[in-house]
């Protein structure tokens, strides 16, 4: 009989809440043994596949991540930066695997997650699907051999109700096309061009944001020379391929030594 992870989903009511549930539901390798939402939530102590609109799932929703963690072998975690450096503490006393997806993470926030993989396995990747960190591999390779009289430019579309700009997959994107060339990324990322911005600065890593609609998410990576480009692309069409690499990761880590990993470590890649 295959043995059973146990897994919890923080932020059960949002898109990928609900998509990442009915992935673990999926699995037989896997278990839904916590769900958490914000306090107040109208879903709070009601049993979650109900509130899914489902029968009884005899797990109840949960305001305290804490009790979660305590009994789950790994947490899946696409909520709010200020959220997800809190459930970083808490796998770090819980020793529990913390995949996380969530975006818009500032410099501080990732120190402190850092910090926590010192103590547990962490994996944390601004996109979960196989094609796109091949996307990331491919681009750092290019990258690398072209030098920088070819302009580089990330132009990423996502659905009307994203919050963040650049999406985490636009900046780790920008980080490969940085690392392939060996600068970092803040040195030369052009994130806002707005009225009279002169000529682009030779080198600038540049980077575009569409919001519109239901688009779930679109990537290109646009290397520009004179009289030539080469564009990489990427698009996802179903949110499912995100919910399926996190609960993936969730698998992947278990019995890992404690650090910080990324999607290109699950992968093998």
């Amino acid at each position: 009989m295959t043995e059973m992870t146990g897994i919890a989903v923080l932020g059960a009511s949002g898109r990928m809440g609900r998509m990442l549930i009915e992935t673990v539901r999926g699995r037989e390798d896997a278990a839904l043994v916590g769900v958490t939402e914000r306090a107040g939530h109208d879903w709070i102590g009601q049993d979650i596949g109900e509130c899914l609109g489902g029968p009884p799932l005899g797990v109840a929703v949960c305001d305290d991540p804490l009790e979660v963690f305590a009994r789950a072998q790994a947490v899946i975690d696409f909520t709010a930066p200020a959220a997800t450096v809190e459930h970083a503490a808490l796998a770090a006393q819980a020793r529990s695997t913390h995949v996380i997806g969530t975006t818009g993470l500032s410099d501080a926030d990732l120190a402190k997650i850092a910090a926590a993989a010192r103590h547990a396995v962490i994996v944390r990747a601004g996109n979960m699907s196989l094609g796109v960190n091949l996307l990331v591999q491919v681009t750092r390779q290019v990258a690398a051999a072209l030098d920088a009289d070819w302009d580089i430019e990330i132009v990423e579309a996502h659905h009307r109700h994203k919050v963040d700009a650049p999406s985490g997959t636009a900046l780790m994107l920008g980080e490969a096309a940085a690392e392939g060339r060996g600068v970092t990324l803040a040195d030369v990322a052009d994130r806002g061009r707005d009225g009279i911005t002169g000529a682009r600065r030779r080198g600038d890593i540049g980077f575009s944001a569409i919001r519109g609609g239901d688009v779930v998410g679109e990537h290109d990576v646009i290397f520009a020379a004179e009289g030539e480009r080469i564009r990489l692309s990427h698009i996802a069409s179903d949110r499912r391929l995100f919910a399926r690499g996190a609960v993936r990761a969730a698998l992947w880590g278990q019995g890992r030594k404690p650090g910080e990993y990324s999607m290109l470590d699950v992968l093998g890649l």
